[in-house]
């Protein structure tokens, strides 16, 4: 998916997708691990995927302002 249409999302639909990009990153490096990952490319564009999407939550959460919950 592309860092734009990521950004039309709201920041609960971006955290459960990294939630399910995490998950597929540790079946692939279970994969890669028994020797069953045929293009292990694929952990390096999923790292890449979590990335920016916890960089464009990070924005989002930024942009929003502080939170009103925490106890400073």
């Amino acid at each position: 998916m592309k860092p734009k249409e990521y950004r039309e999302k709201s920041v609960d639909e971006l955290r459960v997708r990294a939630t399910d990009l995490k998950a597929e990153l540790f079946n692939l490096r279970f994969q890669h691990f028994t020797g069953q990952l045929e293009n292990s490319m694929k952990i390096r564009d999923l790292k890449r995927d979590i990335a920016r999407l916890l960089t464009i939550i990070g924005e989002k959460e930024q942009a929003a302002g502080p939170n009103p919950t925490s106890a400073e």
